[in-house]
């Protein structure tokens, strides 16, 4: 319990102390001024100046004692006051003027303090007290002036209300922030008929430009319409042209429509004798470069027996030649034996032959029949090929005339061995002919 309750009264004593702080502090807001007044309100000198018995607070706080001080706010922020003034110029022509001063309190402590002491209580009638002061002075400085120096010059009836209503300003406590002058009106028409001359010379200038602006007007749209038919033969030409230039396009289009037609069926036949190349010529070309080359395998193989079977033949050859001549020598006598018999035969043919030519060459042709028909169809042996025209009788004509060169070389022979006796009877034989009988010769085998 004792420990609530001590919270209870600490609580209760913050609560108290905040009270007493919100009665007592008191915040100058940055568009204000606090004054303080009463026991012990005393702001320092600034700049040798007292603030005669009250404190200024500005952009800060204070404590007030209740009871003891008060303390009052003194806004900063602009004001407008509107003036509207009736007054003569310097010629004597009657004129109204209307304008706007904004102001301001002064933001150092001596301004502050002279507002103090004339609106604290009253900062509402601050308006009216400067309408009065800018109207007297408006009224003063319009009086020296001319309605063309109204009209042409307000900075300078702007500047010269603003200095002589300066001091005034500065012993109230405010500053101008600025001064406008809206507008001058004169009942009697004096600034309308001023602007008449004007006017008349700006509206007959004006004529005038728009009697030109007209002329030229016209001229512009006569070289318009100039321009437009120029514009639109060039437009016509153009067009043609440019039909032309698509015609020829189209014409183009088609040559290249054509030409890349040719072109694909060009790279159709390429592609086609490529793949018939690939497919056919290709492996035919292989296989042929294979026929070929197992072709010279197949000759180089044969050459290769040939030659070794040469050598062998050859070394064949040797020896049998050896083992021949080694024969030889041991028939060569009875070959010789024989050489001398076949001679004594040949002597008593010679003399059967002087006896009985044609008996002895029929039996030689016979001997050598064979032999005689193997020469005869030796003319055929050159003739790789034969065309037989009239068939199978063809072909027994032919043999016919072949086996008739036997008959004929016997006539030859007749009439060979008749000249031979007739030469050899003018040459003083005793009717021996001198035929040469041929001799035949032993073969080693």
């Amino acid at each position: 319990m004792p420990v609530i309750v001590v919270a209870i009264g600490a609580v209760v004593a913050l609560i108290v102390l905040i009270v007493l702080f919100k009665m007592v502090w008191r915040v100058a807001e940055p568009n204000e001024a606090l004054i303080i007044s009463g026991l012990g309100a005393r702001s320092k000198p600034i700049d040798g100046v007292d603030s005669l018995g009250f404190k200024i607070v500005t952009g800060k706080g204070t404590s007030v004692l209740p009871g003891f001080q008060t303390s009052r706010r003194l806004r900063l922020d602009s004001r407008a006051a509107n003036l509207e003034v009736s007054c003569v110029t310097q010629q004597g022509i009657p004129v109204k003027v209307r304008g706007v001063v904004i102001y301001k309190v002064g933001d150092d402590f001596v301004s502050i303090a002279n507002a103090a002491r004339r609106f604290l209580e009253q900062q509402k009638s601050m308006d009216g007290a400067i309408h009065e002061l800018f109207t007297g002075h408006l009224r003063s400085i319009i009086g020296n002036l001319t309605v063309e120096d109204l009209i042409l010059n307000r900075e300078r009836l702007t500047s010269e209300t603003r200095g002589s209503a300066a001091d005034e300003m500065s012993k109230l406590g405010l500053i101008v922030d600025s001064l406008q002058i809206q507008e001058i009106h004169d009942d009697a028409g004096y600034i309308t008929n001023l602007g008449r001359p004007h006017a008349a010379k700006v509206a007959s200038a004006a004529r005038i430009a728009e009697a030109e602006r007209d002329q030229e007007a016209t001229q512009r749209e006569q070289e318009a319409m100039r321009e437009n038919a120029a514009v639109i033969r060039d437009t016509e030409i153009k067009k043609a042209e440019y039909e032309g230039q698509v015609q020829q396009a189209a014409q183009q289009a088609r040559q290249e429509v054509i030409l890349k037609e040719t072109r694909n069926a060009e790279l159709e036949a390429e592609r086609t004798e490529k793949r018939l190349e690939s497919e056919v010529r290709k492996p035919a070309d292989a296989r042929a470069y294979e026929q070929v080359k197992l072709a010279e395998a197949e000759r180089e193989e044969r050459i290769s027996y040939a030659q070794a079977a040469a050598t062998e033949v050859q070394l064949k050859a040797q020896r049998e030649a050896e083992a021949t001549r080694i024969l030889g020598e041991a028939h060569a006598g009875a070959i010789r034996q024989k050489g001398l018999a076949e001679a004594e035969a040949i002597k008593a043919r010679a003399e059967a032959l002087a006896e009985n030519t044609d008996a002895v060459i029929a039996q030689q042709l016979a001997e050598q029949w064979p032999q005689i028909v193997e020469a005869g169809a030796g003319v055929f042996g050159n003739v790789d090929n034969m065309v037989v025209l009239n068939g199978a009788q063809g072909v027994e004509d032919m043999l016919a005339k072949a086996l008739t060169l036997g008959g004929t070389g016997l006539g030859v022979a007749r009439q060979l061995l008749a000249g031979l006796n007739a030469q050899n009877g003018a040459n003083g034989h005793n009717g021996v002919p001198a035929a040469t009988v041929p001799v035949e010769v032993p073969k080693e085998d």
